[in-house]
């Protein structure tokens, strides 16, 4: 099965922010990023515009060639923005504004009747919408009753196993792609995927169609520049799938 890659561009944007200007610009490099071979552009916005910032948004709508991937927590202000920019998939994600980086998947028993609600009305306006799950069977199960037509699966906690030497957390995401998949959700990944860890994880999750990679790629373009480096994680994505 093929797996595109996403790139976030937030830590791009917070570089561009510490300074002020437009150095670096976020807008150039998106498009240089879909230049150098990736499937999608992925932002997160948030309520502090700390680093992708909302006018970041609507310029990204009109260069992006690839998928345009917006996340963030479903506040009325949020739908608002999404609706008015029509990316291809929004991913709706479980964080507090003032949170520093996505940390938990949603609890979709709970907030059942909320997610259900905001994903018919994200669909009626025409947009993918993906859910950033962890791997409990039975929120899989509740994230496909809300009418979702993804999942992403919240990866930080396989990639502190993977770095530590234990592979086998990798099994709990293998058990969610599978269920996801027999419910026919598609299914997604990110945080904290890396060079190093990626390769694994598609190998044991078949059913991974897309990966939304950020801090680790524009990290490791600092030693190995960004073009190389998009290319060098289409490379293992592709060594992954027995497609090379």
């Amino acid at each position: 099965m093929l797996c595109k890659l996403s790139v976030n561009i937030n830590k791009i944007a917070t570089l561009r922010n510490a300074r002020g200007g437009n150095v670096p610009d976020v807008i150039k490099v998106a498009a240089d990023i879909e230049h150098f071979g990736a499937e999608g552009i992925t932002v997160h916005p948030r309520p502090d515009e700390r680093h992708i910032r909302r006018d970041d948004v609507f310029n990204l709508k009109k260069i992006v060639t690839t998928e345009f991937n917006i996340e963030g927590y479903p506040s009325e202000s949020f739908l608002q923005l999404v609706e008015a920019v029509k990316p291809q998939q929004v991913t709706l994600v479980p964080d507090p504004p003032d949170v520093l980086t996505s940390n938990a998947g949603w609890d979709a028993v709970k907030h059942q009747s909320f997610l259900r609600d905001t994903v018919a009305r994200l669909r009626q306006n025409g947009m993918r919408v993906s859910l950033f799950m962890d791997t409990e069977l039975k929120q899989i199960e509740a994230a496909a009753t809300t009418g979702s037509h993804r999942i992403e699966l919240y990866t930080e906690r396989y990639a502190a196993h993977f770095a530590s030497g234990d592979k086998n957390a990798v099994l709990d995401f293998a058990a969610a792609g599978r269920y996801a998949h027999e419910l026919n959700l598609g299914v997604n990944a990110g945080h904290d995927l890396s060079l190093d860890n990626i390769r694994f994880l598609l190998e044991n999750v078949p059913q991974i169609i897309e990966v939304s990679i950020g801090h680790a790629l524009i990290s490791e373009a600092l030693y190995l520049g960004l073009q190389n480096t998009v290319q060098m994680y289409k490379h293992q994505i592709k060594l992954a799938r027995n497609m090379e």
